[in-house]
C-alpha cells in the first residue's frame, strides 16, 4: 500500500471528526476507500483522533502510525536479516516457509510468527527497486542488450573517429555484470560478445533473455518470435535457450535495462573524456572499471555483485563446452540447374539429386557446409568470391545429363531461336567452363533477357559482349541497361571535325 503524506492522514482524521463517511473522505483526498480505512484504523489503535495533541509534528505522527520495518517490537522480538533472506530465496528450492522455519529454530522464544514474518519481508522487499524485487533463480537467466551510448575510437593513421557499441550482460540472481565494446551491433559481433561473456562467467545459464535486436531475432512476435538460426546454433552449442523479451513488455528485460543504465553511468561516463586508438585499448579500460563495479558492495543487500555471484550464480551455472563456439552464418539457398549453390559470389556443388531443392548452408571462416532436411550433404573449403565454381565429381550426374530436359544442347537451341550472336555467346560461355553445367546459370540468364528487352536488343548486346569479351550474364545485362548496344563505333571522318580561323592545324607546327 502506498503511504500517504502525514498532512493527508491528518486531513482524513479532521474530515472523520466532522462526520464524513469513509467514501466521501476517499473522494476528497483522491485515494482509495481501503487506504482511508487502513489509516483511520491505525490512528484508532494509537488512540489518535482530531484534533491531534498539541506539539505532535509529522515525524512523531509517522513514528506512531508506522513502526520501523524489521525493527524490534515492544516484545523485543528478534529481527531477521532480510538481505540474507532475499539472497537465499534466489537459490533453487528455497521458499519463504523454509527460511521462516530456520529462523524460528534459531529464535524459538523471541521469533515472529509465520504470517508476521512474511508481512515484514514483503515490506522490506517493497523498499527495493522493481528490478531487485523480481524473483530470479540462481543460474537461470542472463539478460543481454546493447547500450544506447557509444564511445569514440580514433584511427591513428587517418584520424577518422569511429563509434564503438557497448554490449552488456547481467546475470539475474547476482546482478553480476559483463560489458565489452564492439564495432557494430551486427550478427558476428553479437555472437562474439556472447561467447566472450560466457567465458567471463565461466559457465552457462539455462536461458539467455535478449531484446528483439535484428541480429538475434529474425521476426519479433509477442507469441512466437523467430530466432536467427546462427543465434540458435550458438545457443545449442552451449546447451542454453534464447528467450526474446516480449515486445512492449519492458519488465521482461528490466535487468538488462538497469544494467545498461549502470554501465552508462559507471563506465561510459567515466571514459567519455579519454582518447582510445583501438578496440583492444578501449576494452582493457572497460574491464578495469567493470572489476570495480562488480566489487562494489550494494547498499540494500550488503554484498558485492562478485560475492553474490560466487554464492548464487556460479555454483548453479552449467559447465562450458570443451571448445568455444565458432561463428557460423546460416544462409538459405536453392540449388540451381547446375547443382551448385551461391555463397558470397562463389558456387559450391551439391548432389545433383537436390536440383531446385531449398537447402541450408552453414558458412564458417574456413568451411562451407550444405544441409538438406537436417543432414549434411556437402562440405567444401571456403573460397573467395571470384564467380567461379567448386565442384565435387561425385555430385555430377552421369554423362553431364540434366534433369527436367536441360542439357547444353537444349540451351544452345534456345539461344539459336533468338539469333546467331546470342547463340555464339552462349556457345562460347559453355565451352570456356570446365564442366558445361557450370555455365548453365549464366546462359539461361542471358537467354531470359530477351523477355524484357526483346530479341533484337539482346542480339545487339550479345554482339557487343563478344567484341569486348564480356562472357557473363552480368555483362550482357549491364550493356542492355545502359543502352550500350545502341552505340556503335563510328569511322572517323577525314579532316578536322570543326573548321574555325583560330584552329591552326598540324601544318602550322612544321
Amino acid at each position: 500500500m502506498r503511504r500517504l503524506p502525514m498532512r493527508k492522514i491528518a486531513e482524513a482524521l479532521r474530515l472523520r471528526a466532522t462526520g464524513f463517511s469513509t467514501r466521501k473522505i476517499a473522494a476528497s483526498l483522491n485515494v482509495g476507500q481501503s487506504t482511508v480505512s487502513e489509516y483511520l484504523n491505525r490512528a484508532a489503535r494509537e488512540g489518535l483522533s482530531w484534533p491531534l495533541p498539541e506539539g505532535l509534528d509529522e515525524a512523531t505522527l509517522e513514528r506512531r502510525l508506522f513502526a520501523p520495518v524489521g525493527g524490534a517490537t515492544r516484545r523485543g522480538l528478534a529481527s531477521p536479516d532480510w538481505a540474507a533472506v532475499h539472497r537465499d530465496l534466489r537459490r533453487k528450492g528455497v521458499t519463504l516457509s523454509l527460511l521462516w522455519e530456520e529462523y524460528r529454530a534459531a529464535h524459538p522464544d523471541d521469533g515472529y510468527g509465520y504470517s508476521r514474518f512474511c508481512d515484514l519481508y514483503r515490506r522490506w522487499e517493497g523498499r527495493l527497486s522493481p528490478v531487485m524485487r523480481q524473483h530470479h533463480v540462481a543460474g537461470e537467466r542472463v539478460f543481454v542488450d546493447f547500450a544506447g551510448d557509444t564511445l569514440d575510437i580514433i584511427d591513428g593513421k587517418t584520424g577518422e573517429v569511429r563509434q564503438a557499441q557497448i554490449f552488456v550482460g547481467v546475470l539475474g540472481a547476482s546482478n553480476y555484470t559483463y560489458a565489452e565494446a564492439t564495432w557494430t551491433q551486427g550478427l558476428p559481433d553479437w555472437i562474439g560478445a556472447h561467447v566472450r561473456m560466457l567465458a567471463f562467467f565461466g559457465g552457462v545459464p539455462e536461458q539467455i533473455v535478449s531484446d528483439n535486436l535484428k541480429a538475434g531475432v529474425t521476426k519479433a512476435c509477442f507469441h512466437e518470435p523467430r530466432i536467427n538460426r546462427t543465434y540458435a546454433d550458438m545457443a545449442g552449442h552451449y546447451g542454453t535457450a534464447v528467450i526474446p523479451a516480449r515486445p512492449y513488455k519492458p519488465r521482461d528485460k528490466a535487468k538488462a535495462e538497469v544494467g545498461v543504465l549502470l554501465i552508462e553511468r559507471w563506465i561510459v561516463a567515466r571514459l567519455r573524456k579519454r582518447r582510445f586508438f583501438s578496440l583492444a585499448e578501449l576494452n582493457a579500460a572497460i574491464q578495469e572499471l567493470l572489476a570495480g563495479l562488480n566489487a562494489k558492495v550494494t547498499r540494500h543487500l550488503g554484498a558485492s555483485r562478485r560475492e553474490l555471484f560466487e554464492q548464487l550464480d556460479k555454483p548453479a551455472l552449467k559447465p562450458l563446452p570443451a571448445s568455444p563456439y565458432e561463428y557460423a552464418e546460416w544462409l538459405e539457398r536453392r540449388a540451381g540447374l547446375d547443382y551448385h549453390v551461391e555463397v558470397e559470389r562463389h558456387y559450391y556443388s551439391v548432389p545433383h539429386q537436390l536440383l531446385k531443392k531449398t537447402l541450408w548452408v552453414r558458412v564458417t571462416a574456413r568451411t562451407v557446409e550444405v544441409f538438406h532436411d537436417g543432414q549434411r550433404v556437402a562440405s567444401h573449403v571456403r573460397t573467395s568470391g571470384n564467380r567461379r565454381h567448386t565442384t565435387v565429381a561425385g555430385h555430377m550426374p552421369a554423362s553431364h545429363r540434366r534433369y527436367a530436359g536441360m542439357t547444353p544442347a537444349e540451351i544452345r537451341r534456345k539461344a539459336e531461336k533468338i539469333g546467331p550472336n546470342t547463340a555464339a555467346l552462349v556457345d562460347l560461355v559453355l565451352r570456356t567452363k570446365t564442366h558445361p553445367e557450370q555455365g548453365f546459370r549464366a546462359c539461361l540468364g542471358i537467354v531470359r533477357l530477351a523477355r524484357p528487352h526483346g530479341r533484337d536488343a539482346l542480339e545487339a548486346a550479345s554482339l557487343r559482349a563478344l567484341e569486348i569479351g564480356g562472357l557473363s550474364y552480368s555483362s550482357v545485362r549491364s550493356i542492355l541497361r545502359n543502352n550500350l548496344h545502341r552505340r556503335r563505333p563510328e569511322t572517323p571522318a577525314e579532316g578536322p571535325a570543326i573548321t574555325h580561323p583560330n584552329i591552326r592545324g598540324a601544318s602550322y607546327f612544321h
